[in-house]
């Protein structure tokens, strides 16, 4: 919105000039998703509470221990979608289908989290939404996605964009390795954007595990976006000189993905206001509205930037999370066995005697390790 107020007014306003580059909306859109979350989100929580009081919110599959925690709200992950939302519209350049793209990935997904939510919780039914129809709106959703995106490149809606069905691999060379999918690469797509959302949400278990690999997260996609997009201007000599920032990095060039670091900084800046209030112990869980839509928002930023192998490091905790219920499932169902003393993981470590507040610690500080990581891959290549 300010974007275009400053490209529709700055010959008569100078000073809304300022409003064109990303530079400025990125830590802006941040900055104003704290705010909201300091300002309104403890009158969200309050009302949250009055509408769930007497009602179970904690699942049947956890520790113990968990049972304490009964009476704690839900659904805390709604409020992070309607901030998402409105900072982007407010800081994002709206023609660009890149963004409009991520916000129907977050909101659809949100839905299908809300539903089972709700059912959980209202209707008193502990497994929700089932898990095959939890797959089948998710990959309905990015199916209606994709039309929107495919009519944008058509040139029908918003500024023309393309989707580069190309992979790109961290660590190694655009010029050396940049395999051509073609249609193979839309249920690639698919698979990563559903595969990061359902990663996050198991990971959703303890007070602030998820949001805060999320936040590490957002804010290493922020950089990679940003630089996707960044051609520098220099005067040399009297003449303006362009350098290409992904050519020197020998990553794909991403026209206007910057809008997408606003997107990030948006997610980051409510990641942050959430976790004040969800650190242990919590004053309000995420739910599956949160995590999904997040973890969805995430996932299809990871695609839409040609980071999709480089995302498997990023959300490293989500995939060692998601690894950790496929290998209990599969071993118990082969062999009557468990590896874990329950999964996901985190549960694990709890069953083992580690307190809640160090299993969260260190599942952070392994999510900055593996967001630097992937930072340093951008000069591997």
């Amino acid at each position: 919105m300010f974007y275009l107020l400053a490209t529709w007014q700055m010959h008569r306003f100078g000073f809304l000039n300022v409003f064109r580059y990303p530079s400025f909306r990125i830590p802006a859109a941040a900055l104003t998703a704290l705010l909201l979350f300091m300002w309104l989100f403890p009158g969200f929580i309050e009302r949250l509470r009055r509408q769930q009081s007497g009602l179970s919110n904690v699942r049947e599959d956890t520790p113990e221990q968990h049972q304490k925690k009964v009476g704690t709200p839900t659904m805390g992950g709604l409020f992070i979608v309607l901030t998402v939302v409105i900072c982007t519209v407010l800081w994002a350049d709206l023609a660009n289908m890149y963004v409009w793209s991520v916000l129907g990935v977050l909101v659809g997904f949100a839905l299908i989290g809300f539903v089972d939510d709700y059912r959980k919780i209202m209707k008193r039914d502990s497994k929700g939404l089932a898990g095959r129809w939890k797959l089948l709106l998710q990959l309905l959703v990015l199916v209606l996605v994709s039309l929107l995106f495919w009519s944008s490149a058509q040139g029908f809606i918003g500024n023309p964009v393309s989707l580069d069905t190309r992979l790109s691999l961290p660590f190694v060379s655009i010029r050396w390795f940049h395999p051509e999918l073609g249609w193979f690469y839309l249920p690639f797509a698919f698979l990563v954007v559903m595969g990061t959302s359902n990663a996050l949400n198991l990971t959703d278990g303890l007070d602030g595990l998820a949001i805060g690999p999320t936040i590490v997260s957002s804010v290493t996609f922020l950089v990679l976006a940003y630089l996707s997009g960044l051609v520098l201007k220099f005067n040399v000599d009297g003449s303006w000189v362009d350098f290409n920032i992904p050519q020197y990095l020998n990553i794909p060039y991403i026209e206007g993905s910057g809008e997408l670091a606003v997107l990030c900084a948006a997610i980051a800046g409510a990641g942050v206001g959430f976790l004040w209030f969800n650190t242990f112990p919590a004053s309000v869980f995420m739910g599956d509205v949160g995590s999904l839509a997040l973890g969805g928002a995430l996932g299809a930023i990871a695609v839409l930037t040609k980071n999709e192998f480089l995302s498997a490091i990023v959300h490293g905790v989500f995939l060692v999370e998601a690894l950790s219920v496929i290998t209990q499932v599969v071993s118990f169902k082969t062999t009557g066995r468990r590896v874990f003393k329950m999964a996901p993981i985190h549960h694990h470590f709890e069953l083992k005697g580690w307190p809640e507040p160090k299993i969260i610690v260190r599942f952070w500080i392994m999510s900055i390790v593996l967001a630097l990581l992937s930072l340093v891959s951008l000069k591997l290549r």
